[in-house]
């Protein structure tokens, strides 16, 4: 076919257009202050910076002055404050605000808000400092800071949705040895985008974009306040374990940020251990479903599941890699998962034996009209529709707390740090999970490879994970076995596993949050 002038220009036209960058990635000021440039591999995904740590950008999505103004978090707030606690008395300083992200060409992305605490008089220099998040995707630091670190907190354990959010001292604070900074992700909390077009919200909700963004955050953090010379550790909580240790290989390999340690509470490490054909998921949750049987009957800690532990590793495992074509197998297995879960020997063979979490929730007390949470399936509470053929019920674990702590989190922001911001308070954000980009790799999203990376890099680096008994959203003894695979250089003084009773959120409880506390403080010592 001949080429006509108009094919011509379109021709043209679709030239420059591919000749434009396409992507922008968070950064925190114009293109003078770049962080550290890693090297990438060839032809990158749209989530994978390039050469020089600088991604392709398109104008699309910029915000104008006058609309990124309009939607600006207020200036930073700062409050001092006296907590009184049992044998002392803190004196720090209270801050409530936020931290710009910017473009590549200098174009406002979002704000990310953080509450941050420091201990008045201390030395900045050896005091350490810890960043926090939580998971989700979608979920604010408030979990976190209210539930097990921050001066104060809220009571967990019981609560209901009308509890009332009372404030309370919190005699298991970290600033008793560390000061505390508070990230709540974009979209979470009162952190908000300020650009307008799709291609940032895109960028920020995936799992590079997000990374990038934190890091980002927390070396301004340091930056702002003279902090650089602190020891600074990363705790992060459930998605917080995908997170976490990749926060971590960014602040070391692009923002030229050390960090000492890092605590992981009830982390998701591999998507790969809890979903689709993976029979590890049925080795990883058996010991949790075993705890919540025993735990029944009298109080249970992880050395009592020894025996299940062995079982789950061994001959079940053998028994479950021979399929449900060997009968004999599966009867057998099936027969033992209802011994040690106390489910009636029929639903287990019916099942044959491998349980997925809404089942076993189920199917545990289904004799009661009850079901168990799945935050901590050692709670139980009424199912809605108990002669439903469908699973139609909440988490009585984790629901109830929402509302209490959304509460505490806008009292504790507006009211004592003074901190004002317009909008609503996001705890628990399901549009992000809805809309975040896990990648679209053959390989699930996991952080195992960076968790290796890291403490190699570093051999001073140290690891700290925590679980919780009963819970079945991620099971203690899936982190167990990824740790298993690590190489000898993840030696027992470097790496460790602790796990108490309770769930998901350990820290509702307060002897597990009493000694989570315990831990943290010896590895920052």
């Amino acid at each position: 076919m001949p080429v006509t002038l108009s094919s011509c220009a379109r021709l043209v036209l679709a030239a420059l257009m591919l000749s434009l960058p396409v992507h922008a990635q968070a950064q925190d000021a114009a293109p003078s202050q770049q962080p550290f440039a890693v090297p990438t591999p060839p032809q990158p995904s749209p989530s994978t910076p390039r050469q020089g740590g600088q991604p392709a950008r398109g104008t699309a999505g910029a915000a104008s002055p006058a609309a990124a103004e309009l939607h600006r978090l207020p200036p930073d707030a700062t409050t001092k404050h006296t907590l009184a606690l049992s044998g002392r008395t803190l004196a720090f300083t209270a801050t409530a605000g936020s931290v710009r992200l910017f473009d590549n060409k200098g174009e406002p992305e979002a704000d990310i808000a953080y509450t941050a605490y420091q201990l008045d008089g201390a030395d900045l220099r050896t005091r350490p400092v810890a960043f926090f998040f939580n998971g989700g995707p979608g979920a604010a630091s408030a979990w976190l800071q209210l539930g097990a670190a921050g001066p104060w907190r809220v009571a967990l354990a019981g609560t209901t949705s009308s509890t009332a959010p009372d404030l309370l001292p919190n005699e298991e604070t970290w600033l008793d040895f560390a000061d505390l900074v508070f990230i709540d992700p974009v979209g979470t909390g009162y952190s908000r985008f300020v650009a307008t077009g799709d291609d940032v919200r895109k960028r920020l909700f995936s799992v590079d974009g997000d990374v990038t963004s934190i890091a980002v955050t927390v070396r301004r953090w340091l930056e702002k306040n003279d902090r650089l010379l602190s020891p600074k550790f990363v705790v992060g909580e459930s998605y917080g374990g995908i997170r976490g240790p990749k926060v971590v290989r960014n602040l070391q390999t692009r923002e030229g940020v050390g960090v000492n340690g890092l605590i992981l509470i009830s982390p998701l490490l591999d998507y790969r251990e809890y979903s689709g054909s993976s029979i590890l998921q049925y080795v990883a949750r058996l010991p949790s479903m075993a705890a919540v049987a025993r735990e029944a009957k009298a109080p249970v800690t992880r050395a009592d599941l020894a025996d299940v532990e062995t079982y789950a590793r061994g001959e079940f495992l053998v028994d479950l890699l021979r399929g449900q074509a060997d009968a004999e197998a599966t009867n057998r297995l099936a027969d033992k998962v209802s011994a040690l879960t106390g489910i009636d020997q029929a639903v287990s063979r019916r099942l044959a034996g491998r349980f997925d979490v809404s089942e076993f929730r189920r199917e545990f007390d289904r004799k009661n009209g009850r079901i168990t949470g799945r935050y901590d399936a050692s709670v139980t509470g009424l199912d809605p529709n108990p002669d439903s053929s469908f699973y139609r019920f909440d988490d009585p674990s984790g629901d109830a707390l929402g509302g209490p702590l959304t509460s505490a989190a806008v009292s504790l922001i507006r009211t004592k740090l003074n901190w004002r911001p317009d909008g609503s308070f996001e705890l628990l954000n399901g549009a992000v999970g809805r809309n975040w980009d896990h990648g679209r790799d053959i390989n699930p999203t996991e952080s195992i490879t960076q968790l290796r990376q890291i403490l190699a890099l570093d051999p001073k680096l140290k690891l700290l994970i925590a679980h919780g008994l009963f819970d079945l959203a991620t099971p203690y003894f899936g982190s167990q076995i990824a740790l298993d695979q690590l190489p000898p250089y993840a030696t027992p003084d470097r790496v460790k596993l602790v796990v108490y009773p309770g769930g998901h959120m350990i820290y509702a409880r307060d002897p597990s949050r009493q000694a989570l506390k315990a831990e943290a403080q010896a590895m920052m010592k």
